[in-house]
């Protein structure tokens, strides 16, 4: 399968690379990063180590069978107008929030399947990506349901050995890992702490009670996701990433700009009632 993956920062590199083992694969991202990847080859490291060596450019090809989207979400109108000039037969979302998938939508003729990944990674210098963390691809149609399109990218998913799982239930999985983003990305990356310090510390008490509130506004919206399933899906994350620096810590150490709108923001706008753990976390990481 031809597939291109934009947005070939840490995740996207690391899945790149992962796919790159059984397909034809083209990175879509920054330079240096990809005009070493292109001369030389990907390296990856950590708990997975391997070389490969796909395409990598600052642009989209022309056509492939699958674009998979990493991009951080405030990205995610740019990403369709790019994409949208690729002839492309279907399009995953493996991003951070809720939403991607219906702007990708507005921009692209093929199927937009949404997904979460669960891989740890880290970007350690241009043409070297570090795995810190094996977990799980999952993915389905955005609406729920049977998709054919979705088994087909399982398989190719499969093929690469990335641990996946091909879901009929998206909208309950998207918002309970919006539960968990919301309570481990926001806590970590204000409290400056690994993902750890959330089972037994006291930032664990505000993750906790910020999941609980997205649950609260998933059952809002029709989607079964209980308190406690939050709860534990957020402890269950924490523990199996307890080293790992948060996606939003990294951004917070990096002086980049934070997801916390398509996350903990969303959640906010979307309530309608008062979510104050939420609003709380969202309003401090404004501020900073």
């Amino acid at each position: 399968m031809e597939i291109v993956v934009f947005g070939a920062g840490s995740l996207g590199t690391l899945l790149g690379g992962l796919l790159a083992r059984a397909h034809d694969v083209t990175l879509v991202g920054r330079d240096p990063h990809m005009r070493t990847t292109r001369e030389r080859g990907l390296r990856v490291s950590g708990e997975l180590a391997f070389d490969v060596a796909p395409d990598a450019r600052t642009s989209p090809p022309e056509s492939a069978d699958l674009a998979v989207v990493t991009v951080k979400a405030f990205d995610t109108p740019q990403a369709g107008e790019a994409l949208a000039d690729c002839t492309l037969d279907a399009c995953l979302s493996l991003q951070n929030g809720l939403g991607n998938e219906e702007t990708l939508a507005e921009h692209l003729d093929c199927p937009v399947l949404a997904g979460t990944c669960t891989y740890g990674a880290v970007l350690e210098e241009p043409g070297h990506v570090a795995c810190t963390g094996v977990g799980e691809v999952v993915l389905g149609a955005r609406d729920g349901g049977r998709s054919a399109v979705a088994d087909e990218v399982g398989d190719a998913f499969s093929a690469a050995e990335i641990v996946t799982n091909v879901s009929v239930t998206m909208p309950r999985r998207l918002w309970e890992k919006l539960a968990v983003n919301a309570g481990i990305n926001a806590t970590t990356a204000l409290a400056r702490v690994a993902n750890g310090a959330l089972l037994d510390g006291p930032a664990g008490v505000p993750a906790r009670e910020a999941a609980r509130e997205t649950a609260r506004v998933a059952r809002a919206h029709g989607v079964s996701l209980s308190d406690a399933d939050a709860v534990a899906a957020v402890e269950r994350v924490a523990a199996a990433t307890a080293k790992n620096t948060s996606s939003m810590l990294q951004d917070v150490l990096e002086g980049r700009n934070t997801e916390v709108e398509a996350i903990n923001g969303y959640v906010v706008r979307e309530a309608t009632e008062p979510v104050p753990v939420n609003e709380t976390l969202a309003s401090l990481l404004r501020a900073r």
